[in-house]
């Protein structure tokens, strides 16, 4: 299968709401919205995309409708993972974990939408010894 496109969709009871969340924290803009389905690509890179849909809908098998997303982590790569940081907490958001850098490669931080969802922003740093010796291919 070659696949064309690739995005998450967030099955939620609050459609508008988690619309207009991550419009406002994360610049993503509307490119069809209705009230059981939003349709998000990113403001800065169109090829980035975000969907939210009203888990009750009827295009949703029916043992899977529900009103709200679970087990389900964002990765938003950022240049600047310390201005998005500023800007979260600024805003209030909640911080599940501070900004921080991770032996494995990572400079990030993690928050949550209305839902629960887990956001982590994050940018690639250099990993150690340890966890370089795990990369299948040199990290970038």
């Amino acid at each position: 299968m070659k696949a064309n496109s690739y995005y998450p969709v967030i099955m939620t009871s609050e459609v508008a709401r988690t619309a207009t969340f991550y419009q406002r924290h994360f610049r993503f803009t509307p490119l069809f919205a209705s009230d059981w389905y939003v349709h998000l690509p990113s403001r800065e890179d169109p090829s980035v995309n975000l969907a939210i849909l009203d888990g009750s809908h009827e295009s949703i098998p029916a043992h899977a409708r529900t009103g709200s997303a679970s087990g389900l982590i964002l990765n938003f790569e950022v240049d600047d993972p310390d201005a998005v940081y500023r800007e979260v907490a600024a805003a209030g958001l909640p911080v599940h974990i501070p900004l921080r850098n991770e032996p494995f490669g990572q400079r990030h931080f993690i928050t949550s939408d209305p839902n629960g969802v887990l956001i982590d922003v994050i940018k690639p740093i250099p990993p150690t010894a340890e966890y370089e010796a795990m990369f299948t291919q040199p990290p970038a």
